[in-house]
């Protein structure tokens, strides 16, 4: 199953959790480990002649345990098939033990050879990673280093067994060098390092092979974490009743945009409209309110004072603050007295940064900090929420409560019971005014009624398929603005 299409929710399990998979599997379901082994080098085999057609060569690095094991009955499927094959031996193949020993025995009598590797990789149309696999905790050194290195500068497509080789399968961080692979095929069930940070430079095109293991086996070990999946556009939008106004689809308060930041605002707003919300309003810095409609008349604008607030949060079914509010005394006022109202709240930018300087805990309200944001609201480092973004991601929901999406690369949601990631987005995001628009679309679906969880959760996904369909014209030089103008295709599933 290549991880493209985003159409399944898909569970998403930690390495100890696939490892307990493959325990129960062997050891009370009966099945050989061995057979595991072979079920997942045909996979891997079948994944490679789809994806490279025309490749009938293949060099394999192998290793040690049974990622090397996979690696060894691999070169016996491509050797049958008739494809030369070159195995090279980064550690000495009489060491291995158990199911990958037999592996690599079943390979030399089928006719196979082995050389050990010397720091040089032979030309072939294909290189196989089957150095280590899930069970690697710290950086790789020696040969192990100089054989990922070598790999890395590669001239043709790099394979990765189950994972690539250095990669923290939970964190999806490097353990320093680590393989950047074209194609990655895992099995048994998806490891949360393989989908989210610095792992999307590492893996690239993902495919699942679950090795047909009976449902029995995976209802013993529960995932609490799930991909995001396009159905879910569906079945949380559907087609409105012919009967339909717009006092049905909620009114969206925005607050921000201080002078010079009226823009970020005005992204929001519009990224709510096209969300399908049926009246927006947005409260805005004076200086700019009164033309700030000129170009998208349909938005209603106020110039907000602080005595003006509770009058204008009257009636309206959910706030979204912080777009380009700065972080002024009147900004710090503003804040504070929205924090009254008991509406929910969709947070972002500055307003995260001043509920940093005054942490509290509330049930009703969604979160959305980028890495460094996230670091001011736990008092940590940029570097240490990339380090582990799903121990990141939960120490937040645990200190502010309410639902958290913490963005990047593989965005993650989390609530007190569960993580979704999003699969979906590209590089060209990167760039000014795409959190705004984000906090518009959230917002929108809040106010249209769908709960705190369901709103983040299809916010996201709808965010990041704006922008994979924007992208279409190009990554780079792609703008937040254009993603609004891709929304109202993927709100009309």
């Amino acid at each position: 199953m290549l991880l493209s299409s985003f159409s399944d929710k898909l569970p998403v399990y930690t390495i100890e959790q696939v490892r307990e998979l493959d325990r129960i599997a062997i050891q009370e379901q009966g099945i050989p480990g061995y057979e595991l082994m072979q079920r997942a080098a045909n996979a891997l085999f079948a994944a490679i002649m789809e994806h490279y057609p025309q490749a009938h060569s293949v060099c394999i690095v192998c290793g040690a345990g049974n990622n090397a094991g996979d690696g060894y009955v691999l070169a016996r499927l491509a050797r049958e098939a008739g494809w030369m094959v070159l195995v090279l031996a980064v550690s000495t193949p009489n060491q291995l033990q158990s199911d990958a020993h037999t592996a690599y025995q079943d390979y030399l009598v089928a006719g196979g050879q082995v050389e050990a590797f010397t720091g040089e990789l032979p030309c072939a149309d294909l290189l196989v990673d089957a150095l280590f696999g899930t069970g690697l905790t710290r950086p790789l050194q020696a040969e192990f280093a100089i054989a990922v290195e070598a790999m890395n500068a590669y001239p043709k497509p790099v394979i990765a067994v189950d994972i690539p080789s250095g990669l923290n399968g939970n964190t999806g961080q490097p353990l320093g060098v680590a393989v950047k692979a074209a194609l990655t095929v895992t099995f048994i069930g998806l490891k949360q390092g393989l989908l989210t940070g610095q792992a999307r430079d590492y893996v690239g095109d993902l495919v699942l092979a679950d090795l047909a293991l009976p449902s029995t086996v995976l209802q013993q070990v529960p995932a609490h974490t799930s991909t995001l999946s396009t159905r879910l556009l569906t079945q949380r939008l559907p087609k409105r009743a012919r009967c339909a106004h717009k006092g049905k689809f909620g009114h969206v308060l925005l607050i921000g945009g201080q002078a010079g930041m009226a823009g970020a605002i005005r992204l929001a707003g519009e990224a709510a409209l096209r969300t399908g919300s049926g009246l927006v309003t947005l409260g805005t810095d004076p200086t700019h309110a009164a033309w700030l409609n000129l170009t998208r008349p349909e938005l209603m604008v106020a110039a907000l004072q602080p005595s003006d607030l509770d009058e204008l949060l009257m009636g309206k079914t959910v706030v979204g603050l912080g777009p380009g509010l700065g972080k002024t005394a009147l900004a710090q006022v503003i804040w504070a007295n929205t924090l009254k109202t008991d509406v929910p709240l969709v947070l972002d930018a500055d307003a995260l940064n001043l509920l940093a300087q005054a942490p509290q805990l509330r049930s009703n309200w969604i979160l959305t900090p980028h890495p460094a944001e996230a670091a001011r609201l736990l008092g940590c480092s940029t570097q240490e929420i990339e380090q582990d973004r799903f121990t990141a991601i939960h120490a937040l929901q645990q200190k502010y409560g309410g639902v958290i999406v913490l963005k990047g690369a593989g965005s993650l949601i989390a609530n007190e019971q569960q993580v979704a990631i999003c699969l979906a987005g590209n590089p060209g995001m990167s760039t000014a005014g795409m959190g705004d628009v984000l906090t518009g679309i959230i917002t929108s679906l809040v106010g249209q009624g769908l709960n705190l969880w369901e709103a983040a959760c299809v916010g996201v996904l709808l965010h990041a398929l704006a922008g994979d369909e924007a992208a279409k014209q190009g990554e780079r030089g792609m703008l937040a603005s254009d993603l609004i103008n891709s929304l109202r295709s993927w709100v009309n599933p």
